[in-house]
């Protein structure tokens, strides 16, 4: 029995979990040789849906036990958050594999239906983050991965002269900034929100925590729509819509399907009755109408009056899949902006049209509340131009995410008006803490930020602040109802520290913007400090543009109990990456993620625990880490080119070699056969690599995959599998 804590690494989805299949034994060989354990819990959708039909351990709620122990250790890859599309995928999947399980029940009517809607509903979305990120969240490039990538700067395409791409929000008017209220609670007490006296949530708030409320005027949406595709036709550019409705997966799929029927409103309306009928979800996107509408008579009439749409030219819409003819609007989780607009800027202001042409693009952003970042970043291109990756400076971010803070944490308090009429949230010493006039179909909203969180955020943002010696903003607008609120609150919490000598302010989320492009551009560095969804914006912008990927940024979360969860990299791509896999057996996801989140890991475990073997691994390991980078042995993008599972050969070699070099004597011993093998057969082992390359692989699954299928398709080297496994 290992006397030191145990790490848990999180089973996943698609490609960093075929990834895992390929590392998991080597990080075992070798964490295990200092006495550090390395469980692995499914937290898988597939596995999340097992459990809510009670047919596997609940092992997210598991680890939602392990996030509150002063101890816990979790490295957490990417999951899927999935959309209606995506579940119905896994369930479907599952029955094939002979799990008795029901349908997903679209429109739920009976009490048997409505029941295992209930069941299912907690796999959709966002389901794992919220569980367990219990603190907050600390992201940054490592000093090595941003000197690669100043060393060997990835391409970001110029923007046009007189560029014609701009991103268009609602400025304030109807939507959620314009509509929100917000209180700071005086005392712990229920608080109800009611619908023309219906109750519709009553919850428990805590003293000092922040109340927002807010809605999006469903009539205001569409005239904005409207009003941008008018525009885009006028301004002669591609014409797309973002939206994260894969974490806001009440409202964000509701404006999605507001925009789908607003930019083909004469389709909708000439078949209105009919898709009545079929029970077509406009909310559900392009790809499920064309399910509901298969076999119907009129689905070639169908399909070619939406064809007319997109082959006009008023305006033009941007393509997720021009090949495939999949337009913005194939699925409310095809375009996520977290994703999408990074790629907007590292394109020049440009999307895809149906031709496969990169065409200058209007980037559509309803609510100004973060519409205003994206607004200032496309902005700041077109004026000076495309940024320069190789002297540009870096963008931390320190950001509150703790117990479901903010937008991300809504979901249970988000609600789809079903009359016109006034929402009401009243304390339960009967005060009116805010009321709201609403019409049926708006959008109505409660997010939540809780004291302590708060208070540790900003701790953080101080202590990151003291060690960087950067500046360090507070993304904060007192315009905003709810940063009005959190402003007084970072006053009076950082009057708790010595902040003397450190450059730390607020700004509203424009100037905040502007101020650390200027930065960015002078080769500085700046410390952002956000809310939930900022933190989730800017991390994947500024590091998609600095080091071509979020997925290299280290990922740390300080959680309040005392211990530690360490997130790797971003999934956005993982799809495509699993789809060439099973054409050509070549992964091209790559795992420094994981190796960097397993080194904190490590280290985290050190500072609590001294032990010589465990701070002999670690410092092994970050030479590793800096080898594999200076050597630059990430995957290729190509077939018959060293893949996922070279890179995972070069880790072990690099972390064997510093081992055997190192000052540990016992771990010297052990691992200086390993390292002499790994050396020797080298050639031998990328060879075996290779010789998988180009051909199929069947996994048994791609939600639920066949674990030993899957293992010998990322394991094919037996030179390799018989040096580690005899560690």
């Amino acid at each position: 029995m290992s006397k030191l804590p145990k790490i848990i690494w999180s089973k996943i989805d698609e490609a960093p979990a075929l990834a895992t299949y390929s590392l998991l034994p080597i990080v075992n060989a070798f964490t295990g040789a200092a006495g550090v354990t390395v469980e692995t819990s499914d937290i898988s959708l597939a596995g999340r849906v097992l459990a809510a039909m009670g047919l596997a351990e609940d092992n997210l709620a598991e680890l939602g036990n392990v996030v509150q122990q002063p101890d816990g250790n979790i490295i957490k890859l990417p999951n899927i958050s999935a959309s209606i599309g995506q579940l119905k995928e896994c369930i479907s999947e599952l029955q094939e594999q002979g799990y008795d399980i029901p349908d997903f029940p679209e429109n739920p009517e009976t009490e048997e239906e409505k029941a295992v809607r209930a069941k299912y509903n907690p796999c959709l979305g966002s389901a794992v983050n919220p569980v367990l990120r219990e603190g907050n969240s600390d992201r940054r490039a490592a000093k090595a991965v941003k000197r690669f990538a100043q060393n060997h700067p990835h391409r970001l395409k110029a923007f046009e002269e007189n560029s014609k791409a701009y991103v268009a929000h609602m400025n304030g008017d109807g939507d959620f900034y314009a509509n929100e209220k917000s209180v700071t609670m005086d005392k712990a007490q229920k608080v109800t929100i009611v619908l023309n006296g219906k109750e519709l949530k009553t919850i428990d708030a805590l003293e000092g925590e922040v109340l927002d409320g807010t809605f999006m005027s469903i009539k205001k949406l569409r005239a904005f729509i409207q009003k941008t595709i008018d525009e885009a036709k006028a301004n002669n550019v591609l014409w797309s819509i973002h939206l994260k409705a894969t974490m806001m997966k009440v409202s964000d799929p509701i404006m999605f399907g507001h925009a789908f029927e607003v930019f083909f409103q004469e389709v909708f309306t000439k078949y209105a009755d009919l898709f009545a009928e079929l029970g077509v979800n406009a909310r559900l996107g392009m790809s499920d109408l064309e399910k509901k509408i298969a076999g119907h008579e009129k689905e070639a009439e169908i399909k070619a009056a939406f064809q007319a749409v997109v082959d006009s030219d008023s305006p033009k819409i941007a393509m997720v899949d021009s090949d495939k003819g999949q337009t913005n609007f194939n699925a409310s989780n095809d375009v996520i902006i977290d994703a999408s607009m990074p790629v907007v800027i590292r394109e020049g202001g440009k999307q895809w049209d149906r031709n496969g042409n990169a065409v200058e693009c209007v980037a559509v952003i309803p609510d100004a509340s973060y519409g205003l970042f994206y607004e200032e970043m496309v902005n700041d291109c077109v004026k000076h131009g495309q940024y320069d990756v190789a002297t540009m400076g870096s963008v931390a971010n320190v950001g509150l995410m703790a117990q479901k803070a903010e937008e991300y944490g809504s979901h249970p308090t988000t609600f789809e008006m079903a009359e016109d009429g006034k929402v009401t949230v009243t304390a339960e010493d009967g005060t009116e803490l805010m009321s709201f006039n609403v019409e049926k179909g708006d959008i109505w909203r409660m997010s939540r930020a809780k004291d302590i969180p708060i208070k540790d955020w900003v701790r953080l943002a101080v202590e990151r602040a003291s060690i960087e010696k950067v500046p360090t903003i507070f993304w904060l607008d007192s315009k905003r109802a709810h940063d009005s609120e959190m402003i007084k609150k970072v006053n009076k919490y950082l009057a708790d520290h010595d902040t003397d000598g450190l450059d730390i302010q607020i700004m509203d989320v424009a100037a905040a913007t502007r101020f650390t492009n200027a930065r960015v551009r002078e080769g500085k560095n700046t410390i952002s400090v956000t809310g939930n969804v900022l933190r989730d914006y800017l991390t994947d912008m500024y590091p998609i543009l600095e080091l071509g990927t979020s997925a290299k940024m280290l990922s740390i979360v300080p959680l309040l109990a005392g211990g530690g969860l360490y997130e790797t990299g971003a999934g956005g791509s993982a799809p495509k990456h699993v789809d060439q896999f099973l054409k050509e057996g070549h992964l091209r996801w790559d795992s420094l993620g994981e190796f960097l989140a397993l080194a904190e890991s490590l280290r985290f475990i050190g500072q609590k625990h001294s032990d010589e073997k465990l701070q002999a691994l670690t410092e092994a390991l970050d030479e590793a880490n800096d080898g594999y980078l200076d050597n630059n042995k990430a995957p290729s993008r190509k077939c018959c080119e060293p893949d996922n599972k070279a890179s995972h050969f070069y880790v072990a070699q690099y972390w064997a070699e510093a081992l055997a070099n190192g000052k540990n004597t016992a771990l010297a011993e052990r691992f200086a056969p390993v390292a002499k093998a790994l050396q020797e057969n080298e050639d031998k082992i990328i060879e075996e690599l290779l010789a998988v390359e180009g051909k199929a692989q069947d996994i048994g699954g791609y939600y639920h995959p066949d674990d030993a299928k899957a293992e010998a398709a990322m394991r094919p080297s037996a030179t390799l599998n018989a040096i580690i496994d005899a560690i």
